[in-house]
């Protein structure tokens, strides 16, 4: 007995082609996972495991097909600093209440600071009990911390001493607000904007009113050049993990694995952590969280970068997540700035794996000391690739391991700091949900333009 022919009609494979498109055209998440794996594949097949291509050939392969992306990332970046300006005023101006400003204020910080510390816990428990230091050749060590390039270390960053931290506190307000917006100090940016927006809503209305305008329209026009940048989106993924599949290779993912793999267990058990906080708070299925906010992780993920997904983020938060825009826009670009748990989580798991590997006992006292340094230095870091591998230098000084260890991190820290990117943005959207649940009592609000007129 034959088996039949089945006979598929031309026009039902158009039909089905036609639904594939549609279906990928109209979900960005499913586009940036194929980008995804195409950019894995090709780096994987031009990496230099394979010897298919030279290494100064498959460098110069790498930066053209990482250009999208670069041009995406500048696109994000030259826009960032007017819509974290714009978006923090005028979520202040549609609170109006003084007090409810300050609550929210000193909720959202409480809650980054609980987080972050219970991240840094999460991450050091993690490295205890797995020891993955115990499986590294402290042989191999000396060898390739001395080939190590001296700014790659890190070695010349130092924790402020208690004498200096008066100083240092007094200059996170900024001396010159456009400087700071210039440079990229998001924190500084932050606190002006927080400052900025409490005198606007201590303002008589007919004179905040015009500002306001302002700021909602520069808003919207940073908001048209986020649409835009967003059309590059899978294209910018596919370069951009191309090239780092093509530099990185698998060596350096094999000698560490287990270190690796410490690492992404604890954020996962911290990403479980986020959703029972939002199953709690919003008594859902923290299936429908995931399915919300998966373009913004997967976005997140790629791009190693927190500024790049805040335009998203906010969007997501208001339509996905039902939140307001008097709190998306306020907490978002503030966790962008001082909420790091991924990194901190990071930054735990690391120290203690570095102690391990040059046998330095941690003390109670210094790994409490790694907690208050982590947590100090994660506040007002740069939204940016690869800055977690800066910060890690001071808090390894301050635990008294060898900042020079980081040399052995290098290899794997790009699929680590993609990693970690994915964690922090979901930490900021699920402050976002809580600080949104602890407002609803206050009823509707107000369109944003609007809110000082009615006042």
């Amino acid at each position: 007995m034959t088996n039949p022919i089945i006979f598929i009609h031309p026009k039902n494979i158009k039909q089905l082609a036609g639904q594939l498109q549609s279906l990928i055209n109209s979900r960005l998440w499913l586009k940036i996972i194929i980008a995804m794996f195409l950019g894995i594949a090709i780096g994987m097949l031009l990496g230099p495991s394979t010897g298919l291509v030279g290494r100064d050939i498959a460098i110069t392969i790498g930066n053209w097909l990482a250009l999208p992306g670069k041009i995406f990332l500048g696109l994000i970046q030259m826009i960032v600093v007017p819509l974290v300006f714009a978006s923090v005023v005028l979520g202040i101006a549609a609170g109006e209440d003084i007090e409810h400003l300050r609550k929210t204020g000193v909720r959202v910080v409480a809650f980054f600071l609980v987080t972050t510390t219970l991240a840094i816990i999460i991450g050091m428990g993690a490295a205890m009990i797995v020891q993955p230091g115990q499986f590294i050749d402290s042989s191999l060590v000396a060898p390739v911390v001395e080939t190590a390039p001296q700014q790659q270390t890190g070695e010349q960053v130092e924790a402020p001493s208690i004498s200096q931290v008066p100083d240092f506190i007094a200059d996170i307000l900024p001396a010159n607000p456009l400087g700071a917006m210039v440079e990229n100090q998001m924190l500084q940016v932050v606190l002006f904007a927080v400052i900025f927006g409490l005198a606007l809503v201590a303002m008589a209305p007919a004179q905040a009113r015009p500002l306001l305008e302002f700021l909602s329209a520069t808003q919207e026009v940073t908001m048209i050049v986020v649409r835009w940048a967003m059309v590059l989106a899978p294209v910018a993924v596919f370069g951009l993990l191309a090239q780092t599949t093509m530099q990185t290779g698998l060596d350096a993912l094999l000698g560490m694995t287990v270190y690796v793999l410490t690492v992404l267990g604890g954020l996962l058990i911290l990403l479980f952590v986020y959703l029972v906080i939002i199953t709690f708070v919003e008594r859902k299925s923290p299936w429908w969280f995931l399915k919300a906010v998966r373009e913004v992780q997967l976005l997140a993920f790629s791009t190693s970068s927190s500024a790049a997904v805040m335009p998203l983020s906010i969007q997501v938060a208001e339509d996905k997540l039902g939140v307001k825009p008097s709190v998306s826009q306020f907490v978002i670009p503030l966790g962008a700035t001082i909420n790091m748990n991924g990194t901190a989580l990071y930054q735990g798991v690391a120290t203690v794996f570095l102690a391990q590997v040059y046998d330095v006992h941690l003390s109670l006292a210094s790994l409490l000391l790694v907690i208050v340094t982590a947590v100090g230095a994660s506040i007002g870091t740069p939204a940016t690739p690869g800055v977690g591998i800066v910060i890690l230098a001071m808090v390894l000084n301050s635990a008294g391991v060898p900042a020079s260890g980081i040399a052995l991190l290098i290899g794997v820290d790009r699929i680590l700091d993609m990693s970690r990117t994915a964690i922090n943005v979901t930490g900021d959207l699920t402050a976002c949900m809580v600080m949104n649940r602890m407002s609803q009592d206050r009823g509707p609000e107000k369109p944003i333009t609007q809110a000082k007129q009615s006042k």
